[in-house]
């Protein structure tokens, strides 16, 4: 790397979505997925829809949900995109966007992706961006998923999937994190607890990885680099990939393609687990 070294979202292209065979990804089965406006839910959605999905995207950011419309269009997916713009905090806007994907065909994949972050420590973490976060990462998923168990029971083999995105902070802790930390560890038991009672039609899984060049991401390394008095460079190799083995960070895509095979009938046995994507952070050590 070279000291003029940045960082910036990587442009999404066609050509880095995975595209598979699959019976079910037809324009007559719906997939909803929160977070749509931008980063990993933004990118599933394209997936899912460049799959041939209808997809439901579902954000607060109206102006993203415009944004990933116009991205599905410019790729000409042979799904269908429709933004419903959503406040995931509020139960009457999530039963709205619930009955809006069912409107649209079969309702038989659910992708739990949104998310914010707040950094303070336990000591100092005000309550309110607790109550928050948890709202929008945990119970949300699970309203969510009630609301969303019932269309997918009543198809007409019961088949489909509700994904949740958890992280490497599902999986451990680090400072200064807490609350993240908590709704990443409680969303791999709500996926469990899906599992536990879907019959084996109805899966869930979890998807876990390590750091995501996110906007979001890409704005906490240039407050991260101005904060310590390092450089974007230090940030993501020392910082953020430091415990990791791999030299890169993920692109949005990469993570959405999980999504897209964990939904798939290739991932049929994929039932209550985790997909751990995380360049080995959590299983190696140095």
């Amino acid at each position: 790397m070279t000291e003029e070294f940045e960082v910036s979202e990587p442009e999404l292209t066609p050509e880095d979505l995975l595209v598979l065979d699959d019976r079910r990804f037809s324009t007559d089965n719906v997939a909803l997925v929160t977070g749509a406006a931008s980063g990993i839910g933004q990118a599933t959605a394209l997936a899912l829809a460049a799959n041939g999905l209808t997809v439901v995207g579902a954000d607060i950011d109206a102006a993203g949900l415009d944004e990933t419309t116009d991205i599905a269009d410019s790729f000409d997916t042979p799904g269908q995109f429709l933004p419903v713009e959503t406040d995931l905090t509020d139960d009457a806007d999530v039963d709205a966007v619930v009955e809006a994907a069912a409107d649209e065909g079969d309702l038989r994949y659910v992708a739990n992706i949104a998310g914010m972050q707040h950094i303070d420590t336990v000591a100092e973490f005000p309550m309110e961006q607790y109550d928050l976060l948890t709202d929008v990462m945990v119970r949300a998923p699970f309203y969510t998923a009630q609301r969303a168990i019932p269309h997918i029971q009543s198809t007409d083999d019961g088949v489909g999937a509700i994904a949740n995105m958890s992280s490497v902070h599902g999986h451990y802790a680090t400072q200064a994190k807490p609350a993240y930390i908590t709704a990443k560890h409680a969303i791999r038991g709500l996926t469990r607890s899906i599992a536990a009672e879907g019959a084996g039609s109805l899966r869930s899984f979890s998807v876990s990885v390590g750091y995501v060049l996110t906007p979001l991401m890409v704005d906490q390394i240039l407050d991260t680099a101005e904060t310590r008095g390092i450089s974007q460079r230090e940030v993501v190799e020392d910082v953020m990939l430091g415990q990791a083995r791999t030299t890169e960070m993920m692109t949005p895509a990469e993570v959405a393609n999980l999504f897209v095979f964990g939904f798939s009938s290739h991932a049929g046995h994929l039932n209550g687990a985790d997909l751990l994507f995380d360049g080995g952070y959590t299983h190696t050590y140095e």
